[in-house]
Protein backbone atom coordinates (compact mmCIF):
# COMPACT_ATOMS: atom_id res chain seq x y z
CA UNK A 1 0.00 0.00 0.00
CA UNK A 2 0.91 3.44 -0.89
CA UNK A 3 1.91 5.93 1.68
CA UNK A 4 1.56 9.50 1.16
CA UNK A 5 3.89 12.42 3.04
CA UNK A 6 2.20 14.11 5.90
CA UNK A 7 2.69 17.71 3.98
CA UNK A 8 1.33 19.56 7.52
CA UNK A 9 -0.07 17.91 10.66
CA UNK A 10 -2.61 20.68 10.77
CA UNK A 11 -5.23 21.63 8.58
CA UNK A 12 -5.12 24.27 5.49
CA UNK A 13 -8.60 26.56 6.69
CA UNK A 14 -9.26 28.80 3.76
CA UNK A 15 -12.20 29.92 1.71
CA UNK A 16 -12.45 27.92 -1.08
CA UNK A 17 -14.05 29.48 -4.58
CA UNK A 18 -16.99 27.91 -6.27
CA UNK A 19 -15.56 25.59 -9.16
CA UNK A 20 -12.91 22.83 -9.80
CA UNK A 21 -9.75 22.21 -6.90
CA UNK A 22 -7.12 19.43 -7.47
CA UNK A 23 -6.17 18.47 -3.98
CA UNK A 24 -2.65 16.55 -3.65
CA UNK A 25 -3.02 13.56 -2.23
CA UNK A 26 0.77 12.28 -2.15
CA UNK A 27 1.98 15.56 0.17
CA UNK A 28 4.59 16.18 -2.04
CA UNK A 29 3.43 19.64 -3.61
CA UNK A 30 5.14 22.65 -2.69
CA UNK A 31 1.23 24.70 -3.09
CA UNK A 32 0.04 22.23 -0.59
CA UNK A 33 -2.93 21.58 -0.24
CA UNK A 34 -3.49 21.54 -3.62
CA UNK A 35 -1.75 19.66 -6.47
CA UNK A 36 1.22 21.10 -8.63
CA UNK A 37 2.44 18.10 -10.40
CA UNK A 38 4.91 16.78 -8.01
CA UNK A 39 3.30 13.18 -8.01
CA UNK A 40 4.47 12.45 -11.20
CA UNK A 41 7.48 10.39 -10.29
CA UNK A 42 4.62 8.36 -7.50
CA UNK A 43 1.66 6.07 -7.52
CA UNK A 44 -0.45 9.31 -6.47
CA UNK A 45 -2.50 11.16 -8.41
CA UNK A 46 -4.83 14.28 -7.44
CA UNK A 47 -8.32 14.23 -5.80
CA UNK A 48 -10.62 16.40 -8.14
CA UNK A 49 -13.08 18.34 -6.20
CA UNK A 50 -16.04 20.40 -7.51
CA UNK A 51 -16.74 23.31 -5.38
CA UNK A 52 -20.66 23.94 -5.55
CA UNK A 53 -20.09 27.06 -3.65
CA UNK A 54 -17.57 29.29 -2.29
CA UNK A 55 -17.22 28.58 1.00
CA UNK A 56 -14.28 27.99 4.31
CA UNK A 57 -13.28 24.30 4.61
CA UNK A 58 -10.43 22.63 6.36
CA UNK A 59 -8.58 21.18 3.44
CA UNK A 60 -6.82 17.67 5.03
CA UNK A 61 -2.40 18.61 4.38
CA UNK A 62 -1.74 14.87 6.86
CA UNK A 63 -3.04 13.35 3.62
CA UNK A 64 -4.51 10.25 5.61
CA UNK A 65 -8.04 11.56 6.43
CA UNK A 66 -10.58 8.86 5.70
CA UNK A 67 -13.06 11.65 3.93
CA UNK A 68 -10.57 13.25 1.53
CA UNK A 69 -9.80 15.94 1.04
CA UNK A 70 -11.43 17.00 4.03
CA UNK A 71 -9.87 17.24 7.48
CA UNK A 72 -11.62 14.49 9.42
CA UNK A 73 -8.23 14.97 12.70
CA UNK A 74 -6.21 12.40 11.79
CA UNK A 75 -3.64 14.40 11.99
CA UNK A 76 -3.78 14.63 15.83
CA UNK A 77 -2.53 10.84 15.59
CA UNK A 78 1.13 12.63 14.12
Amino acid sequence: MKTPLIAHAYPAVQQADKGTHYWCACGRSQGQPFCDGSHKSTEFVPLKVEVAEAKTVAWCQCKHTRTPPFCDGSHKAF
